[in-house]
């Protein structure tokens, strides 16, 4: 008679992998975030008609194209406006590591100056685009002055953020590049 094999009891299975989500902080969102997601989730039904139509229906509706490429600068600049007011447009910080704290501040209010100039010369080039356009849109019958007039309100309101967040830094002395690591939470891949 032959010993009885002991089989091992199975081991418990534990996840190779254990992934905790991340609370979503959706407190800083404001109105012309709603706009974005508005502009953008229009932005993708007209696309999704654009494929539909096209390679589906084999049909393909003449103005999607042309709705499409008006409605992707809109989100463009509808999200630069956010970008600004969230200060969270890219910058170079690697070297604001090894410079000295008051020349951080001096070069903070150097860009702040630079951005301000920037986008208010770009609305008031961009409002003499619109003025100066008489064209109308191949497809619908809309004037392109209204793109032109619409990104200049963007850069209009990008530069009304700029001179908010330039007021800020300088009431408060502080700002992302300024005193990084005092705002660690806010810059979440500095490293």
């Amino acid at each position: 008679m032959k010993p009885a094999e002991t089989h091992p009891e199975p081991e418990e299975i534990h996840p190779a992998l254990h992934l905790e989500e991340e609370e979503i902080d959706l407190s800083d969102l404001r109105w012309d975030d709603a706009l974005v997601m508005v502009i953008f989730w229009t932005l993708a039904f007209v696309v999704f008609l654009q494929f539909f139509t096209r390679y589906v229906l084999n049909d393909s509706l003449g103005w999607t194209e042309e709705i499409a490429r008006f409605l992707l600068i809109a989100v463009t600049f509808t999200g630069s406006v956010m970008a600004v007011r969230k200060s969270a447009h890219i910058a170079v910080e690697f070297l604001y590591r090894w410079v000295p704290r008051p020349l951080r501040r001096i070069a903070q209010a150097l860009i702040d100056l630079v951005s301000i100039s920037f986008y208010a010369t770009l609305a008031y080039l961009s409002g003499q685009l619109a003025g100066r356009t008489r064209q109308m849109m191949v497809s619908i019958d809309v004037p392109k002055s209204v793109v032109y007039w619409f990104v200049a309100a963007c850069f209009a309101a990008m530069a009304f953020y700029a001179i908010r967040n330039a007021w800020l830094h300088l009431r408060h002395g502080t700002s992302k590049l300024i005193d990084p690591e005092r705002h660690a939470d806010a810059v979440r891949a500095m490293d």
